[in-house]
């Protein structure tokens, strides 16, 4: 038996090599079967870490079992999609999507980390009742949310699971918390997959900003929400209020609406259990701004707490006491939270304004409740009806571009 040697370099393994081929015979038991033996784990051991074998391209992987089955491209039709489909998969023309390499794992038994090309890769289930390509993916695509790539379609499962893993995860993001049918004040033309996206990219942009402080339960308390509302008097209420809730572990984010979202704002949580309220600022405007922020903040105080399930609040302002099924007692309580912190009813009752709404009136009752006069004039003209009126005093595009210059 030769005195065996370490292999270091690729001349010891081709030393290492011709010996293996002079004792492959080697008697069973005997001590040149013993040193074949070393030899042979020496020999993967060098070639695992100098000359690893790449797994196969996807492409090889699914031509290889076609081969195993005696399978033809007619045959991938159930997995890809169609027979162009299959064309253009098996001609690299066509990215394998996560669908697709989801069936082709399952039915052919092609390892996941080959079809998705990333090393101990595991295909993620998917969320039962999402069908992903009914996002509207384009617009989401246009606004920075996703990747914008060809053949968007193609990729909505990837791109969409990318989307709920920055929300907290596809489990977190899932959770029924934007469900429509459960009294929120939801506009019945809303789209369900267009808001679904709205809220998670709230989230998303949240978690990646960051909340340096813990959020307190019961932190809302009425002289909160109050004190927030008089910053409403401040050049950059909009900011100053922004700050002031992170400093409570509450985050505020401004994302534009999508098309057929029909919505104002939201009160939604993180993973972690810090709220995060959502605006739209579809109606840019100052009197908007802080009763939805309020309202918001009122869920929060009064409502989030009790929903141990995730669920969170979305609210379409247009609909505030017209809801379709009679009142809604969760968002009535919201809405007249919103109302006593803008404006306390001690000064409402008593400044008799609806008699007569001129804009005196409205400056004296903005003094008195120590707030920007447009939330006094979008009172007046909510419960009037008639929102020409005051129309000076609302400050129609002013708060968007606060949140864009910061």
């Amino acid at each position: 038996m030769n005195t065996i040697k370490p292999i270091r370099s690729d001349e010891d393994l081709d030393a290492a090599l011709a010996r293996i081929e002079e004792i492959f015979d080697a008697e069973p038991d005997s001590p040149e079967d013993d040193e074949l033996s070393v030899l042979l784990d020496l020999v993967e051991l060098y070639e695992s870490r100098h000359h690893p074998i790449p797994d196969p391209d996807p492409i090889s992987a699914i031509e290889f079992r076609m081969e195993q089955a005696n399978l033809s491209p007619r045959d991938l039709v159930p997995f890809i999609g169609s027979r162009a489909k299959v064309s253009e998969v098996l001609s690299g023309k066509r990215a394998i999507t996560m669908s697709m390499a989801r069936a082709l794992h399952q039915h052919l038994g092609i390892p996941a980390d080959v079809l998705l090309q990333e090393p101990g890769a595991s295909l993620p289930d998917a969320v039962p009742g999402l069908e992903y390509e009914r996002f509207p993916l384009r617009a989401m695509a246009k606004a920075g949310w996703i990747r914008q790539i060809p053949k968007l379609k193609d990729h909505a499962e990837e791109l969409i699971t990318g989307l709920m893993k920055r929300a907290g995860g596809p489990e977190f993001a899932a959770a029924p918390m934007y469900r429509k049918n459960d009294g929120r004040r939801v506009n019945a033309k809303t789209d369900e997959y267009a808001l679904k996206a709205w809220c998670w990219q709230v989230l998303a942009q949240a978690g990646e900003r960051g909340l340096s402080l813990d959020y307190q339960a019961d932190a809302v308390t009425p002289q909160f929400l109050r004190q927030i509302a008089q910053m409403s008097l401040l050049e950059d209420g909009p900011i100053q209020a922004r700050r002031f809730l992170a400093q409570h572990g509450i985050g505020l984010e401004y994302i534009n609406h999508l098309p057929r979202t029909h919505l104002d704002g939201a009160a939604l949580r993180l993973r972690d259990g810090r709220p995060v309220i959502g605006m739209t600022l579809r109606y840019d405007r100052i009197d908007n701004f802080w009763f939805t922020l309020l309202h918001e903040l009122s869920h929060v105080a009064l409502h989030m707490g009790v929903c141990s399930d995730g669920t969170g609040f979305v609210d379409d302002h247009s609909l505030r006491g017209i809801e379709p099924g009679g009142h809604n007692t969760t968002e009535h309580a919201a809405d007249q939270s919103a109302q006593d912190a803008l404006i306390p009813p001690e000064i409402w009752d008593c400044g008799a304004i609806l008699e007569n709404p001129g804009p005196m009136a409205v400056l004296q009752m903005a003094w008195e409740a120590q707030v920007h006069p447009a939330i006094i004039a979008g009172r007046v003209r909510y419960e009037i009806g008639n929102y020409r009126l005051l129309s000076q005093f609302v400050g129609t595009g002013e708060v968007r571009r606060q949140f864009m210059e910061n």
